[in-house]
């Protein structure tokens, strides 16, 4: 079965370029293209895509106030922000709507592919190179916040793989990292976001910056 996609961008080239892209794997299917946000939400109603590609700066309904709205349905699909590397609070705040990742719109058609089937499968997507750089210079001028009471909840390795989520590492390097294996790492994550309440790793590495756990420019928190 294809994977449903909706594409959001009120640039109609933008909208046809991605289409072409997508459609060259035969696991994907464009099931529309529109050009806001309120569009964006009527149509995953009705057709109920997996993916949402979702442009930010939109008429008559933004991609953020679609996003809030769109990650509420039920089944709710996910969201990957479309992007340039000017937009970095709109990327954090769509983050924080509940988004499952960015990409940006000059992405290289492999990796635009490959972004969407990694979603998909459950992972929220983290550029290291790109999302660190992006949190933390919104981070850095905000003041942290409490906490979750789950927090006290972790075990000394879940923190500690927490922080190095939060960093952008992937559960291969953390697993090299900590020397244990792969499945192992991905057991940890999932208690975390568990203990959490926290849909994906997105979430996590949100969270440790804005309560401080991990702090802009510098290694994790003791």
């Amino acid at each position: 079965m294809s994977l449903g996609v909706v594409i959001a961008d009120d640039q109609a080239l933008v909208r046809a370029g991605f289409r072409m892209i997508l459609e060259t794997d035969p696991e994907l299917a464009v099931l529309a293209e529109v050009s806001n946000g309120a569009q964006a939400l009527d149509v995953t109603r009705r057709l109920r895509p997996g993916i949402v590609l979702m442009d930010v700066r939109m008429p008559e309904m933004d991609g953020l106030e679609a996003t809030r709205r769109i990650v509420r349905l039920s089944p709710a699909p996910r969201v990957l922000i479309l992007t340039t590397f000017d937009l970095d609070e709109y990327v954090f705040d769509a983050l924080q709507a509940g988004a499952s990742g960015f990409v940006l719109k000059d992405v290289a058609p492999e990796s635009l592919i490959a972004a969407v089937h990694t979603v998909a499968a459950g992972e929220a997507l983290l550029a290291p190179s790109v999302t660190r750089r992006l949190i933390e210079a919104y981070t850095r001028d905000h003041r942290p916040t409490s906490p979750p009471a789950g927090i006290d909840e972790l075990t000394p390795r879940e923190l500690e793989i927490l922080t190095l989520v939060a960093r952008g590492m992937s559960n291969a390097e953390i697993a090299q990292r900590l020397v244990v294996s792969t499945a192992t790492i991905k057991t940890h994550v999932g208690r975390v976001l568990e203990k959490l309440e926290l849909r994906d790793r997105i979430q996590a590495v949100v969270l440790a910056y804005e309560t401080g756990i991990v702090q802009p420019g510098t290694g994790p928190r003791p």
